[in-house]
């Protein structure tokens, strides 16, 4: 197979980029060339927010286009049209934030959609990822397989979610754990995300799928406690009810990443309907795997991950924490 990887340097492009190199493909990394994509690849530049930004892309053939924007669905319309005569498929790394919120735990494909342009200029990031989806389907139809990601963790991410947990119970003493440990989440591996896109796009599959792993495939207590066990057993979970988080105006998700309190929100998130995804042979790793792992290239990194830019990093001030925790 030969790929055409859009971006491929970070995260979640890294990863498909890496698990594709591992199958023998033949890869051409599109970049800015802000950072190095990994060893073994084709590396071809451009801006795609800038005029003649996809010069680069105007000539060369592909079995295969993965694209993982998330900016303004222009940018996935222009690259879509242009290589949509000269790749056999377009597989667009999406979201389940294209669902209308609030939505139902168990909610399909089917579910209804925000509103979305392939037109657009960059607006919220469910409506940007819905115009992308729409692009790539004007330009590939039955050829264009969205997959719609939930929350993704593991090695290489830069949005800091896992790693902020990761560094907290590595430091040890009390630590706040939000919650019940018995609350179930749903997100997936990066790697099994890149692995079940390619096992896919290589099956010829198209049309939206839901790729992530099943409700409660881990709970916020098995996801802290291996972050506990993996970082030296030092750090003593307290286990923190939503009520008084609610009413210290701590933030879920931001300040305390990955967790969502009980109610829509989590529902919403953790909730998805994925078995469309499985039985086009999607499969999720044990979290202690994607822990232990995560926890090994942070190691390998001195433990500063990185930092998208765009992101602001997550996590509560130890000063807030003490003292929520009565310390």
């Amino acid at each position: 197979m030969k790929l055409l990887m859009l971006g491929g340097t970070e995260f979640v492009g890294r990863a498909i980029t890496e698990d594709a190199l591992a199958r023998g493909w033949d890869v051409t990394v599109f970049h800015r060339g802000h950072h190095a994509p990994p060893p073994g690849t084709s590396a071809l530049h451009g801006d795609r927010t800038a005029p003649g930004g996809l010069d680069a892309l105007t000539t060369g053939e592909w079995d295969l286009v993965v694209d993982t924007w998330g900016g303004a669905p222009t940018a996935v319309r222009d690259s879509a049209r242009l290589l949509s005569g000269r790749a056999a498929g377009y597989a667009y790394i999406s979201s389940r934030s294209v669902y209308k919120y609030p939505a139902p735990a168990g909610l399909s494909e089917d579910g209804p959609l925000v509103d979305g342009s392939a037109d657009a200029d960059s607006t919220a990031y469910a409506e940007d990822k819905r115009g992308g989806e729409i692009a790539a389907v004007d330009a590939f139809g039955d050829r264009a397989l969205l997959v719609r990601a939930g929350l993704i963790i593991g090695p290489y991410e830069n949005v800091g979610r896992l790693p902020w947990w990761l560094n907290r119970t590595a430091r040890g003493g009390p630590t706040l754990a939000p919650g019940r440990p018995e609350l179930p989440l749903q997100y997936i591996d990066v790697r099994d995300l890149a692995a079940w896109t390619l096992d896919a796009a290589e099956a010829g599959l198209g049309a939206p799928y839901n790729a992530v792993s099943p409700p409660g495939h881990a709970t916020m207590g098995s996801l802290l406690e291996a972050c506990a066990a993996v970082t030296g057993n030092a750090a003593e979970l307290r286990w923190t009810d939503q009520a008084r988080i609610e009413e210290a105006g701590v933030q879920p998700w931001t300040e305390l990443p990955i967790w969502l309190p009980v109610g829509e929100i989590h529902d919403y998130m953790f909730g998805g309907d994925v078995t469309k995804a499985q039985a086009a042979g999607l499969k999720c790793r044990p979290v202690e795997e994607t822990v232990a792992d995560t926890w090994a290239w942070l190691r390998s990194l001195g433990g500063a991950a990185p930092q998208r830019s765009d992101r602001p990093a997550p996590g509560i001030d130890p000063e807030r924490e003490a003292a929520l925790l009565g310390l």
